[in-house]
């Protein structure tokens, strides 16, 4: 009897440890973000950052960048400074509450109908409090946060010091749950920002179908500020935008996949001054003639020096 008891306790043992063994070493498509840091495209988005004089901003960790080239998705570059830096991103968390409701279009709980739809875009291209809160009251207030745990997703990772959060209606009501980390009621970093965007462009938020739907809401954005005004996007129809920004007070956050001239990269920027929707908008000029301009010639010098990858 003693052996038989044992044999099960051993047994029982084993089956523990291999759960978590198989689900830590589940491939998901979202890594090449964290593994394919570019040395050559830091150097310049260094560079171009220095040249602004954000230097100060970039050393007080009151400014964050990502800049990640996705012409080819299945080999994106990809540079970033304070990257997995959280911040507060006032408005910029909305993508979090979309990503949401479309998890709940797919289990059925929730309708894709033109109201829901009309209430979503608003949200997300004119920015509307009123409908953030609205969407934030249909999928659930914890459930937001509980999709971007999910490891499929892992948009809020406290192994990568947190990510996105949404903690509070948009509205003039108390915080019903901050960040553990930071305890923010709307935070971001923009290496998980910049995921959101790799896996909406790779058709892997949701599914494909769900993909190019958010992927259409966000398109057309309304507001003509920080990397909008930057590019002169809405005078310039050459010019595909997939955007979603944020402001408040000194807090000031802008985001987009950004297609043209035979070019896709997303760039994500958070800045804590008074003069962040400026360093935005100076920021997006100097990260798309990054990309336009001097890209093509990194992608060859890198090729023939050969490129190390550290993990962001």
């Amino acid at each position: 009897m003693r052996q038989k008891f044992k044999f099960h306790i051993i047994a029982a043992a084993l089956f523990l440890l291999m759960v978590p063994y198989k689900s830590v070493a589940a491939p998901t498509s979202h890594h090449p973000i964290r593994d394919n840091a570019s040395k050559h495209l830091q150097k310049k988005l260094d560079q171009r950052v220095k040249a602004l004089h954000l230097t100060r901003a970039v050393q007080q960790k009151r400014l964050a960048v990502a800049l990640v080239d996705v012409t080819d998705p299945s080999s994106p570059h990809v540079a970033q400074i304070n990257g997995d830096e959280m911040m507060y991103a006032a408005s910029l968390p909305k993508i979090a509450v979309l990503l949401t409701a479309f998890e709940l279009i797919k289990q059925g709980k929730l309708p894709l109908n033109d109201e829901t739809r009309a209430t979503m875009t608003r949200m997300i291209r004119n920015s509307s409090n009123r409908d953030a809160t609205a969407m934030i009251r249909m999928v659930g207030k914890d459930k937001i946060n509980q999709v971007m745990a999910l490891p499929k997703y892992q948009l809020y990772d406290p192994q990568h010091n947190g990510g996105l959060w949404v903690g509070k209606e948009y509205a003039g009501t108390a915080p019903y749950h901050r960040d553990p980390l930071h305890h923010l009621s709307h935070g971001a970093s923009a290496i998980q920002v910049a995921r959101f965007y790799y896996m909406l462009q790779t058709g892997a938020l949701v599914s494909p179908q769900y993909s190019a739907e958010m992927k259409s809401i966000l398109s057309k954005p309304a507001i003509n500020h920080k990397f909008v005004k930057g590019l002169g996007a809405m005078q310039n129809p050459d010019i595909r935008m997939y955007r979603k920004s944020g402001s408040w007070r000194d807090w000031h956050a802008d985001s987009a996949l950004i297609e043209h001239d035979g070019h896709s990269y997303i760039a994500v920027a958070l800045a804590h001054d008074p003069k962040g929707g400026e360093w935005l908008k100076d920021l997006i000029h100097e990260m798309d003639d990054i990309i336009e301009a001097e890209l093509p010639a990194t992608h060859a010098l890198a090729q023939a020096e050969g490129t190390t990858s550290p993990r962001l």
